[in-house]
């Protein structure tokens, strides 16, 4: 059984054939040119992956095609609602790429595509319950049970980033004060590493960016592990705040396993091994409650086009 998996980004379009395994063929991709119409990048599209079933001769093994797709969708017409990032409001993809593909088409939100893949073929594919969180940007996630994806109504739930932790805390961009993605994402922890820099004049950080538009989330990672104080504090808090956040996915969902991924979660074992202390100490969120460990993701980037396939592998 072969499917289709596509992930559609900001900037670029993935794709490849995936095999119900997770096995993934060679990819294709192509660029978003945010000035282009929607209707003329999803026909561009719709193309490339005509060809690409035709060169891979694929034609009669295709059991459909799954589309990961930021923002917020309506799963049953197969419709994008909004995607702010690519500037499509009520595009209708399905209708669309069926004018010239006659695949079935499944269309979900890009983060639970993702999650979906780490969790039936990456690091959680041993565990019935899983909850897998990108810190990125922002904070994304979704709680996967079973090999199904918890989306809610309208499949518009399982907005996991959107839960309030600092009751009229730092502002998210969702509109809201106090979300975990005001305090754990890649964004929040550059604001505080700034903000600490600039207190503190002496820090190495000063040494891995010499400007503050050099800040990113890797700078106070690669200071902790040098041991500079005011890294290591940075690195603290952040653990503490995405600690609580994921204490309270264990509430919820009691998880087997709780995949970290997205960029700061290369930051490793200075990671990991505090957010696990950290989960620990306060069991789980509930005494005599099973263990969580907080591992990190495996498959990369291919986990969005994996798990936009899996769709089909029911």
């Amino acid at each position: 059984m072969v499917a289709i998996g596509i992930d559609i980004g900001g900037t670029s379009i993935k794709g490849a054939a995936v095999k119900s395994n997770g096995k993934i063929f060679e990819g294709f991709s192509m660029p978003v040119n945010k000035w282009e119409s929607s209707e003329t990048c999803i026909r561009k599209l719709t193309v490339m992956v005509q060809n690409y079933i035709e060169r891979h001769q694929l034609a009669d093994k295709i059991e459909g095609i799954g589309i990961g797709i930021p923002g917020t969708l309506d799963i049953s017409s197969g419709t994008i609602n909004y995607a702010n990032n690519l500037r499509w409001e009520n595009v209708r993809i399905v209708d669309l790429m069926h004018e010239i593909l006659p695949y079935q088409i499944k269309i979900m939100n890009d983060a639970n595509a993702s999650a979906l893949g780490e969790a039936r073929f990456g690091a959680g594919k041993h565990h019935p319950t899983v909850v897998v969180i990108t810190l990125g940007t922002g904070v994304g996630g979704a709680a996967v049970i079973d090999g199904k994806i918890i989306e809610g109504n309208e499949s518009k739930g399982g907005e996991l980033g959107h839960m309030t932790i600092v009751v009229d805390g730092e502002m998210c961009t969702c509109g809201r004060r106090g979300c975990l993605e005001a305090y754990a994402s890649a964004t929040a922890l550059t604001r505080d590493t700034k903000k600490a820099m600039l207190k503190n004049r002496d820090s190495l950080m000063w040494k891995l960016a010499p400007e503050l538009n050099f800040v990113d989330g890797t700078v106070p990672f690669g200071a902790a592990k040098q041991g500079d104080p005011t890294a290591l504090k940075i690195i603290d808090n952040f653990v503490k705040y995405l600690s609580e956040g994921l204490l309270n996915y264990c509430n919820i969902f009691r998880p087997n396993v709780i995949v970290l991924t997205g960029g700061i979660a290369n930051a490793g074992e200075i990671l990991f091994s505090r957010v696990n202390r950290y989960l620990r100490a306060y069991n789980y969120g509930y005494k005599f409650t099973p263990k969580v460990e907080v591992i990190p993701a495996t498959l990369g980037y291919d986990a969005g086009k994996i798990g936009a396939a899996a769709l089909f592998f029911d």
